[in-house]
Order: C-alpha cells, then sequence, then structure tokens
C-alpha cells in the first residue's frame, strides 16, 4: 500500500506557512498534530465547539497536499449503505430482464443440467459486481488513485453501531464486503473526524485516533485569522472587533460566537462603511454574531462596557 505524499511536510514550521498561505492560520498545537498524523498514517479525532475551524481544517490539508476532499457527513441513522456502498437494484433488475430474454441463446449447445447451471452462473456473478455497485464517500476514499482527505464530519450524530463499523477502516484501511471480499485502499487517506462533543465517543474509536482539541482563538491568533481573512479591515477595528469578541466569550451565553461568526461580523462592518466600533452599529448588527435573541438580549447591560474596553485596547 503506498503512501499518501509522505515528504510533503517536512517540518511542524512547514505545516504552519503552508496552512498560512492557504489563510489557514493554525496554532503550533494544530500544526504539531496533522505532522504527526500524516507522518505516522493516523486518524485525527478534532473535537471542539462549532465554528472553530474544525472542517476547514480538513479542507485545507486536502488542498495543500493537492489531493481529493471526500467528505462523510454524519447523522443519526447513518448505515454501512449510505456511507459505503450500495448496490444499483433498478440496473441490477434491468439486467435480469435482458438475462430472462437471452436464456435461449446463453443455454444453446449446453448439455445436461449441470452445464446449463454453470453458464447461467457465470452471468449470474455479474450482479454482486463493481459494475452494478454505486460508491458512496468511504468507498471512494479507499478508491483514491493518487490518496485523499477522509472527512468524516460531526461523528458524534451517529450512532454507536456505524461508529463501531468504521472500526475496520480507521485501524487497518480497508473494509469487507460480503460479495467481494476484502477492499483495501490503494493510498492510505489522510483522515479527519470531527465531534462537536454532542454524545462520548467509545474508548476503541479513541485508541485508533490521535486527539486534537481546537477551542476558541486567543486574541493573538484571533487577530492574525481576521488579518488574514478580512486583509481589508483597518489596524484599529480589528483590534477592536477582537477585544469585542473575547470579551462576548467570557458571558454565559447560549451560543458563544464562533471564528466563523467574527469573520462574518468584520465583513460585515466593512460593508457598512464602520470605521470604529459605536453602539448603535453594534445593535444593529448584533444577529452577525449571536444566534439567540436570548443572547442578544443579555448583551444589554454589558454593550458599553465592552465598547469602551475595545477602545482602549486600540489605542484610542
Amino acid at each position: 500500500m503506498k503512501e499518501l505524499y509522505k515528504d510533503k511536510f517536512t517540518s511542524v514550521e512547514d505545516i504552519q506557512q503552508h496552512f498560512e498561505t492557504a489563510q489557514y492560520i493554525c496554532s503550533e498545537q494544530i500544526a504539531t498534530c496533522v505532522y504527526i498524523a500524516h507522518n505516522l498514517q493516523k486518524p485525527v479525532m478534532v473535537e471542539g465547539p462549532a465554528g472553530v475551524g474544525k472542517t476547514e481544517l480538513a479542507k485545507t490539508t486536502a488542498q495543500i497536499l493537492d489531493v481529493p476532499l471526500v467528505r462523510l457527513q454524519c447523522y443519526e441513522g447513518l448505515d454501512e449503505s449510505k456511507a459505503l456502498y450500495e448496490w444499483k437494484y433498478a440496473k441490477q433488475l434491468l439486467y435480469t430482464q435482458l438475462l430472462k430474454d437471452k436464456l435461449s441463446e446463453l443455454l444453446e449447445g449446453a448439455t445436461g443440467l449441470e452445464q446449463s447451471m454453470e453458464r447461467i452462473h457465470s452471468h449470474d456473478d455479474l450482479f454482486f459486481s463493481e459494475t452494478f455497485l454505486e460508491p458512496r464517500p468511504l468507498y471512494k476514499a479507499l478508491h483514491e488513485e493518487l490518496g485523499c482527505v477522509l472527512l468524516i464530519d460531526e461523528v458524534d450524530k451517529s450512532d454507536p453501531e456505524f461508529e463501531a463499523f468504521l472500526l475496520e477502516i480507521l485501524s487497518e484501511f480497508q473494509v469487507s464486503i460480503p460479495e467481494l471480499g476484502t477492499i483495501k485502499a490503494k493510498i492510505k487517506p489522510l483522515v479527519f473526524l470531527t465531534s462537536n462533543n454532542s454524545r462520548e465517543m467509545s474508548d476503541a474509536l479513541k485508541r485508533r485516533c490521535l486527539h486534537l482539541y481546537v477551542p476558541y482563538p486567543d486574541e493573538k491568533l484571533e487577530s492574525r485569522i481576521l488579518t488574514s481573512r478580512v486583509p481589508e479591515l483597518s489596524d484599529t477595528l480589528r483590534k477592536e472587533v477582537v477585544s469585542f469578541v473575547q470579551q462576548v466569550r467570557e458571558l454565559d451565553l447560549k451560543k458563544v460566537p464562533s471564528i466563523s461568526e467574527t469573520i462574518d461580523w468584520a465583513k460585515t462592518l466593512l460593508l457598512l462603511h464602520s470605521e470604529q466600533l459605536d453602539a448603535a452599529m453594534v445593535k444593529q448588527t448584533l444577529n452577525v454574531l449571536l444566534k439567540f435573541e436570548t443572547d442578544i438580549d443579555a448583551m444589554g447591560d454589558h454593550l458599553r462596557t465592552f465598547i469602551n474596553k475595545a477602545h482602549k485596547r486600540s489605542g484610542r
């Protein structure tokens, strides 16, 4: 089994540089984990709150390695047929009808029952060949000629039975199909599993993976991310936005703003030609940053305090 670009990432610093070029500003911890996973060919379980860049990490890695991203979105009730393969029943039915119409020609010249059955069985085997198979994400990932990045997104939303099904793929990079036998990866994919911690994952699954927790970014990292993603933002307004968001995250909210919401809010302020944070503008755009009305209401008593601190932070 070949390896996926074994020498593509030569060091942790090299990974950080590649990611920054692709506009994904990552911490040294993230870069180190990707470096280890890539060189040891270990899957990575990426946990953390929604919107901190878990899915984007897999997308950016695929972009840098210049390989396809194969994504399996998990949900309750997901089973093997939706994740691995399905049989093309309509095509099998059509083939059955064609075989039936040609049965007399097929058996022409056959002597005895045994020879007739052999001829029928030789065609019957085609029903369960790759010709009649509809590949799903996991099957596609194992068959990518140049390798791929396999993203198993929100694995915590799947059922424990499906989690158990994943174990063979994550440990051996192969899967057993009754009709076809054991299918092995042509090139081992680099696997990322993401989880929002909606349920505890099994020890067996965690044993097969490296663990990476991605928290909300600190002030310095968030500022670098905004510089990369919203370069048109002035230094002063960027500092105010980051300071304000960092303060909001300290509140007891139903959903704290993630980095994706910070980016959207910064773009919104640019769109509205804001040069600095003021109470009126923040109130008008707070729905971009916060997704629940109760959270927006909870900001009422803190709004001016947070803005004043943000102004001081930016040196106004």
